[in-house]
C-alpha cells in the first residue's frame, strides 16, 4: 500500500506544474506623455531562480506587455501587445555574464562583470512605448504584464505523451490601474 501511495505522489509531483513563490512584477505604471502610452516596471525573481544563474544555468525570460480596453458588460478587449525574451547566461572562465534581449527582429546582447548589474538590465524596463494613444477610442484600459521563466527545452515529443508536464519554471501576471484615452479628439 505505501509503495502504491510513493509512485502516485512521485507522477503527482512530475505532473503537477512548478510552483514557485516568491516571485513578484512591481509596478506596471503607466503615463500618457505627448500622445504615447509609456510603460515602466520589474521582475522580483524567486531566489531560486537567481541560485540557478550564479550555478551556470541558463535561463529564458518571456515579458508580455499587453493593452487591453475595460467593457462593462463585454470581456476586457485586447488591443495589441509586445514581447521581449531575454536570456541569461554565465561563462565562469571568462567571469562574465552574458544577457540577450530579442524584440521582434532586433537583438541586443550585453556583457557584464557583475550578476547584479546583469539582472538590474534584465529584470527592469523603463518607460517603455506601447502605444500612440491617439490611435486608440476614448474609453478606459489597462496594462497586463506577464513574465514567463521557461524550463529547459524538453523534446517536442515528451509534450506530445505528457501533456500535463509544465513547460514553465513560473508565471506570473500583474494589470495595472485603469487609465483613460480621450482618442483622436
Amino acid at each position: 500500500m505505501s509503495r502504491l501511495l510513493a509512485i502516485s505522489l512521485l507522477i503527482l509531483c512530475i505532473l503537477l506544474p512548478t510552483l514557485s513563490e516568491g516571485q513578484e512584477i512591481s509596478g506596471p505604471e503607466v503615463s500618457v506623455r505627448n500622445g504615447d502610452i509609456h510603460v515602466s516596471f520589474g521582475l522580483k525573481p524567486p531566489p531560486g531562480f537567481i541560485q540557478g544563474v550564479k550555478d551556470g544555468v541558463d535561463k529564458e525570460l518571456k515579458f508580455y506587455v499587453d493593452l487591453f480596453r475595460v467593457w462593462k458588460i463585454w470581456p476586457d478587449e485586447f488591443i495589441l501587445g509586445k514581447s521581449y525574451t531575454r536570456t541569461l547566461k554565465v561563462d565562469p572562465i571568462k567571469g562574465e555574464y552574458v544577457a540577450t534581449s530579442l524584440e521582434g527582429n532586433v537583438m541586443i546582447e550585453k556583457r557584464f562583470r557583475s550578476l547584479d548589474s546583469m539582472l538590474a538590465w534584465v529584470l527592469q524596463f523603463r518607460d517603455v512605448k506601447l502605444a500612440g494613444s491617439r490611435e486608440l477610442e476614448a474609453g478606459q484600459y489597462f496594462v497586463r504584464i506577464t513574465v514567463e521563466s521557461r524550463i529547459r527545452k524538453l523534446p517536442p515529443v515528451i509534450g506530445y505523451f505528457i501533456i500535463f508536464l509544465s513547460e514553465n519554471e513560473f508565471k506570473v501576471q500583474k494589470d495595472s490601474g485603469a487609465f483613460t484615452v480621450r482618442g483622436n479628439q
